[in-house]
């Protein structure tokens, strides 16, 4: 399949983004490549199954540029409501150029999410340091990303989102992002096969002048917690 240039809502934060009436999103005009979404002239979307696990991998693929992405969600504790959502993308560059890698954004349903904070394996914080952060996440606490499932080689977090990354000629970059779920109600949905997040998540990373958006239905999600 192919996916065409199209137009991307952008999810801008202005200074009002997290007071009382929630996100605020504004639209720009821009190049994107979306998944699924066909066109002659576009990059190719396609699935693959992982082959240790089975699980899906959907991936982009325009002008020797590839690009990767797998998601799944867990539970935020024991004691805490909530639902953690993890991606991870892979950039593959075969080309002979050398790529710059932003982030882009994630939305729910329509409703914005921001990367949290993300400390490392280790790396230990202060009383003071955990109440002045509440959007502040231990990556060794979370199993989607201790266990393996999802790539812990760098990550798009709160204190670093606007990181540029670079993908050299002929190698390529694992980039991940975590974000709880932003939904107000109960984003779950239970059957005797197992739980799963309702609704539709959308994402994109900005590769040199384009975007590339992936559209994963919370039921293609895995289940990646204890």
């Amino acid at each position: 399949m192919k996916a065409g240039i199209f137009v991307l809502a952008v999810f801008a934060f202005t200074p009002s983004t997290f007071g009382q009436d929630g996100a605020k999103i504004r639209t720009e005009v821009m190049s994107a490549f979306v998944w699924g979404e066909d066109s002659p002239s576009g990059a190719v979307s396609s699935t693959i199954q992982d082959p240790l696990t089975g699980n899906a991998i959907r991936t982009l693929s325009y002008a020797g540029i590839e690009v990767s992405s797998r998601i799944g969600f867990e539970s935020i504790s024991a004691d805490q409501v909530g639902t953690f959502l993890n991606y991870t993308t892979t950039i593959a560059n075969s080309t002979d150029s050398t790529l710059s890698v932003r982030y882009g954004g994630i939305s729910v349903d329509g409703h914005v999410a921001s990367p949290l904070w993300v400390v490392p394996p280790g790396q230990k914080l202060s009383k003071r340091e955990r109440k002045s952060k509440p959007d502040l996440v231990e990556l060794g606490k979370i199993h989607c990303f201790t266990s393996g499932f999802l790539s812990r080689d760098k990550f798009f977090s709160a204190n670093a989102s606007s990181q540029l990354l670079i993908v050299a000629p002929r190698t390529a970059l694992t980039v991940s992002s975590v974000v709880r779920d932003p939904r107000s109600y109960s984003p779950l949905r239970c059957s005797v096969e197992g739980c799963y997040p309702t609704g539709t998540m959308r994402y994109y990373l900005k590769i040199n002048d384009k975007d590339y958006v992936f559209v994963w239905p919370g039921r293609s999600a895995v289940y990646c917690g204890t």
